[in-house]
């Protein structure tokens, strides 16, 4: 049996042969990878200074007056702590004061330290927390939620009962997460009760509506979870996945697409790293420039997120995604129409 990516690039063929390549649709185009955010532990940090160490090498990033930190809320530098995790977002102008950058230091535009999110079906309620189901992939935990942060949650959480939907921003803690604000307004259905889409409903050539990020820890390297991974084969998806709000095609683990943030304009091609089951379940907006087409279509891994020009704490930006043709990545499955193959209900194949 051949390897996977070469029945990808078979299939890929055969698709390019019946259906001709894609046309342009008038949908953006990646320019290339984001600025790249910075990943790891801090080892040390000054009022003008903040050196990480990451997988590979020591990164040193001046502090400008206006970087914003965050550790549970927006603050200075005076957050930081060695060993704290950071995601550093850099500054794309290298101007500051202190000649930093003449030096060929990058500047530190946004750091958020030991953040986290908890995103799932609410299993227990308890005096001070939740118990969370976050899907196949990222197993079960338990979210603390502390009296300072529960109003806060509750305006836009009403429903802390087993068998709805949560989604809260955290900082991470040895304990385990503990809640800070809710991530989005809360789905006012139960977790079971999605309507789907139309059998019939077309697939448009883009998708647009809300684009998330999730933890990411466990995944090997940077990406996005798919609500649609394909469930046959080794494309990688789960077989009980719900089929969502969205019409979407049907794509594979190591597939690219193109996202584009539609509140800061960056795009960047990102390959498909996890089967994004759980955010099938959310139909909801994102508010962050307008109110986005309902439905999460994306779900980036922290430093994507960061790097398209998304702030973590707000847990959400506009977007509009869409496969990439003829990458070395992509792959196309044909779509059987019998009784044994046929697509559920709201996906359809590319």
């Amino acid at each position: 049996m051949p390897p996977p990516q070469h029945r990808g690039a078979s299939r890929r063929r055969r698709r390019a042969a019946v259906l001709g390549t894609s046309q342009d649709d008038g949908s953006p185009e990646p320019a290339g990878p984001p600025p790249t955010a910075v990943t790891g532990i801090v080892l040390d940090t000054a009022p003008h200074l903040l050196v990480v160490g990451t997988v590979d090498d020591e990164v040193r990033l001046a502090m400008a007056p206006d970087t914003a930190v965050w550790h549970g809320g927006r603050g200075g530098s005076a957050l930081l702590r060695p060993g704290h995790q950071v995601i550093v977002r850099p500054r794309e102008g290298r101007a500051v004061r202190d000649g930093a950058a003449a030096r060929g230091v990058r500047v530190a535009d946004r750091v958020w330290a030991d953040i986290g999110r908890v995103t799932g079906t609410i299993l227990a309620c308890g005096k001070d927390g939740v118990d969370v189901d976050m899907g196949p992939h990222r197993g079960r935990t338990r979210v603390e939620i502390p009296p300072r942060a529960l109003g806060r949650i509750l305006v836009r959480h009403p429903r802390l009962e087993p068998g709805y939907l949560i989604d809260v921003i955290c900082v991470r803690t040895p304990g385990g997460p503990l809640a800070v604000h809710p991530g989005t307004s809360q789905p006012g259905y139960r977790a079971d009760d999605l309507a789907s889409p139309r059998v019939a409903a077309p697939v448009p050539s883009v998708l647009r509506g809300t684009a998330t990020w999730f933890d990411g820890r466990a995944v090997d390297g940077e990406g996005a979870a798919y609500p649609a991974v394909d469930p046959e084969g080794d494309a990688g998806g789960c077989v009980d996945a719900p089929s969502g709000c969205v019409a979407f095609p049907y794509l594979s683990i190591g597939s690219e697409v193109s996202v584009h943030n539609e509140c800061t304009g960056r795009a960047a091609p990102v390959p498909i790293v996890e089967c994004g089951c759980v955010a099938a379940r959310y139909c909801d907006r994102c508010v962050e420039c307008g109110a986005s087409p309902r439905g999460r279509i994306v779900e980036l891994t922290p430093a994507l997120f960061a790097g398209l020009g998304g702030d973590l704490e707000s847990g959400c930006f506009n977007a509009a995604i869409r496969p990439l043709p003829g990458g070395a990545r992509r792959r196309f499955y044909p779509v059987d129409r019998s009784s044994a193959g046929a697509v559920p209900e709201g996906a359809a194949a590319w």
